[in-house]
């Protein structure tokens, strides 16, 4: 009865971790598309030049 409760809460374990890793890929797809918009639709500075979109 142990290995099959411990294969089980493996089994359980992989498959949270997977989920996870698939979440983590689609933060990361959508912080990257945010980032290149962000280099096409920076505003212009005072002399026309192309300014920074972000405050660091």
């Amino acid at each position: 009865m142990v290995p099959i409760i411990l294969v089980l809460l493996l089994a359980l374990i992989l498959f949270g971790a997977g989920f996870a890793l698939k979440a983590l890929w689609w933060i990361a797809i959508a912080v990257l598309v945010v980032w290149l918009l962000g280099f096409v639709v920076r505003p212009t500075s005072g002399g026309g030049k192309r300014g920074r979109w972000y405050r660091w």
